[in-house]
C-alpha cells in the first residue's frame, strides 16, 4: 500500500497546483464548467478575499506515489456560528481520484484541523460558504452546471458516504421554459392580482447609479434571508466585493428591485448563464475572453434565478409570485427562454411551491453532509 503525503499551500506555487488540480479530475467529464482562474485565485485569497475577515482555512494538498490526487480546504466561519449559535466546521473545494484510501486521508486531516479549532461538527461542501458555491452534485450528471453552481464525479458521493457523512441537507435546482410558465394561469393571474392588491412597483437595476442600487440590495438581502437554514449574512465588505464582481455580468432587466409606496420590499437577481461562454475559455479570461463576453452573450440560452427575496413584514403576501413572472417575461424579452431557479432548500415549502406553480422541474439535486468531529 502505496504511503499518502498530506501537505498544506504554503506558497503561490502551491495554491495553484490547489486551484489547477481540477483540471486533472475533469479531463474527461464534457459537462464540467472549467472556472476561471482569476476568480479562484480572489475567492482563496486570504488576505483580499473579505470572506476571511470572519473565518479561517486552511488548504490541503494530497499526494501518493509522487503525484497529486487530491485536495481539500478546512474553513471555520466564526459569522456562521455566531449566527446559529453552534460549533460547525467546513470542508470544502473538495477534488480527489477515485481512491476512499487518499479521500479518508483528506477528510480526517480537515477534520482534525477543525477539531483543533473546538469544532464539534463538519459540514460540507461549501466552497467556501452558503454565500458562495455549496452542496455536492447528487442528481444531474448529464448536464452542464448552471452559473455558480457546483459539478463533481459522481462517485464521490460513495467516497462520502464510505467516509460516514450523513445527509444533513438537500438543495433542489428546478428547469424553467418560459413556454410552461406563460402557459400557467395560476401564476400569471396570481401575479396580477398581487401586483395590482399590494401596488408592488418593479423597477430595474440602473448601473449609472450603481452605488444607490447597490445600497438597496443590502437593505433586503441580510433581512430576507436570515429565517433560512445555513443562511450567514453577508457583511459590508463582502457585499461590496460581489456587487464589483457583478458589476460587469448583471443584467439590468433581470437585476430588479420591488417597491411599495416608495419603499424597496424586496429583490431578485437572474445572471444570465456564462457558463456557456467560460466552458470555452477554459480559465482563461485573457486576453481574449473579455471579447467573448460581449460578443457572445446574445447567444446565452440560459439564466439562473440565484436569489430572490422579500423583506420579513411583506413575505406570505405572494409577492414572490411578481417578481418570478418579471423575471421569466424579462428574460424572454432578450432572448433567453430557458432558466434555473437554484439553490432552493428541500424544506422551504413556499418557493418550492412557487416553483411547482411555474411548471417548474425539478431537475437536479445537490447534498450537504455532517459528520461529528
Amino acid at each position: 500500500m502505496s504511503a499518502i503525503k498530506i501537505s498544506t499551500v504554503q506558497t503561490k506555487g502551491d495554491l495553484m497546483k490547489f486551484i489547477k488540480f481540477q483540471w486533472k479530475i475533469y479531463e474527461n467529464y464534457k459537462y464540467w464548467v472549467p472556472p476561471l482562474l482569476m476568480d479562484r485565485k480572489k475567492i482563496l485569497n486570504k488576505e483580499k478575499n473579505p470572506f476571511f475577515q470572519h473565518a479561517q482555512a486552511e488548504y490541503f494538498l494530497a499526494e501518493k506515489d509522487g503525484k497529486l490526487v487530491g485536495r481539500i480546504a478546512a474553513i471555520k466561519n466564526d459569522l456562521h456560528n455566531q449566527t446559529h449559535n453552534d460549533k460547525v466546521g467546513f470542508w470544502g473545494f473538495f477534488e480527489c481520484i477515485d481512491d476512499q484510501e487518499v479521500a479518508n486521508s483528506l477528510f480526517d486531516v480537515a477534520r482534525k484541523w477543525l477539531k483543533d479549532k473546538g469544532l464539534e461538527i463538519m459540514r460540507g461542501p461549501a466552497d467556501p460558504s452558503s454565500n458562495d458555491e455549496w452542496g455536492m452534485l447528487l442528481e444531474g450528471f448529464d448536464d452542464e452546471p448552471r452559473i455558480m453552481m457546483t459539478y463533481n464525479p459522481e462517485y464521490y458521493l460513495k467516497l462520502c458516504d464510505n467516509y460516514g457523512f450523513v445527509k444533513v441537507k438537500d438543495l433542489y435546482a428546478y428547469k424553467l421554459e418560459n413556454k410552461k410558465v406563460v402557459a400557467s394561469e395560476k401564476i400569471r393571474r396570481v401575479a396580477e392580482i398581487v401586483q395590482k392588491r399590494s401596488g408592488i412597483k418593479i423597477t430595474q437595476l440602473n448601473k449609472k447609479n450603481f452605488a444607490e442600487e447597490v445600497a438597496k440590495v443590502k437593505y433586503v438581502y441580510n433581512k430576507a434571508w436570515a429565517p433560512n437554514w445555513g443562511f450567514v449574512p453577508m457583511t459590508e465588505a463582502e457585499l461590496d466585493a460581489m456587487a464589483e464582481d457583478l458589476k460587469t455580468l448583471a443584467e439590468p432587466a433581470l437585476t430588479i428591485f420591488g417597491e411599495i409606496d416608495g419603499k424597496v420590499v424586496g429583490f431578485a437577481l437572474a445572471l444570465p448563464d456564462y457558463n456557456y461562454i467560460f466552458k470555452q475559455l477554459n480559465g482563461k479570461l485573457l486576453p481574449f475572453g473579455f471579447l467573448k463576453l460581449f460578443t457572445q452573450k446574445k447567444k446565452i440560452p440560459w439564466c439562473r434565478i440565484i436569489t430572490l427575496g422579500v423583506i420579513p413584514e411583506f413575505q406570505k403576501r405572494g409577492l414572490d409570485s411578481v417578481f418570478y413572472w418579471e423575471i421569466v417575461n424579462r428574460a424572454h424579452s432578450i432572448g433567453i427562454d430557458l432558466g434555473e431557479a437554484s439553490w432552493i432548500l428541500e424544506n422551504n415549502d413556499m418557493m418550492n411551491r412557487g416553483a411547482a406553480a411555474m411548471n417548474g422541474t425539478l431537475y437536479k439535486k445537490y447534498r450537504l453532509y455532517d459528520i461529528n468531529i
